[in-house]
């Protein structure tokens, strides 16, 4: 990988480790907004991959000396000293065609596969809906809207925040960027 910061290192190593278990998996959260033209300092690690292979990953994880901090059927949350991994588990139908359509972008962490802008977004809306307290998910919303105007596929994106019966805020946020 290209990066030698304790950060990189980690993902170095997670991602040698979701390799070698053939888990496939795709940058998300705060990490994958530079993917996305949006730079916000962050120190955890974020990932989407498949929900069969949790328990695996879980094994792995502890055996690199992580503790489970929680997990459930979507989530699992690791720490290591002061490094956080954080994972979504993909097990519905959006989910899965999302971590199979991640496209590979360079990074500075090196080539990964990073969560489209769509899908970013939606799942920043999801964690905002589930807590409206994590103000910054909605502001990197803001963020990857301006961003991504141009490109961002409207369509697909009025589907995510359909799910979520938030399209009059998907125009609000739409108006604040025109």
């Amino acid at each position: 990988m290209a990066s030698q910061s304790r950060l990189g290192r980690q993902i170095e190593e997670v991602v040698a480790t979701l390799n070698a278990l053939g888990a496939p998996f795709a940058l998300i959260g705060g990490l994958a907004l530079a993917s996305h033209n949006v730079v916000r300092a962050t120190q955890d690690v974020d990932l989407l991959t498949d929900a069969s292979r949790a328990d695996d990953i879980d094994r792995a994880l502890v055996k690199l000396g992580y503790h489970c901090l929680h997990r459930s059927g979507d989530a699992g949350n690791y720490l290591r000293g002061d490094e956080r991994l954080d994972f979504l588990y993909a097990s519905r139908p959006a989910a899965r065609k999302l971590l199979s359509t991640a496209p590979e972008r360079t990074t500075p962490f090196g080539p990964l596969h990073v969560i489209s802008t769509e899908g970013l977004i939606a799942f920043k809306l999801q964690a905002w809906v589930n807590n409206p307290r994590r103000t910054q998910d909605l502001e990197d919303i803001r963020a990857l809207l301006r961003a991504n105007r141009d490109t961002i596929d409207l369509g697909e994106l009025r589907e995510y925040f359909a799910l979520f019966d938030r399209q009059a805020l998907l125009d609000e946020l739409l108006n604040e960027i025109r």
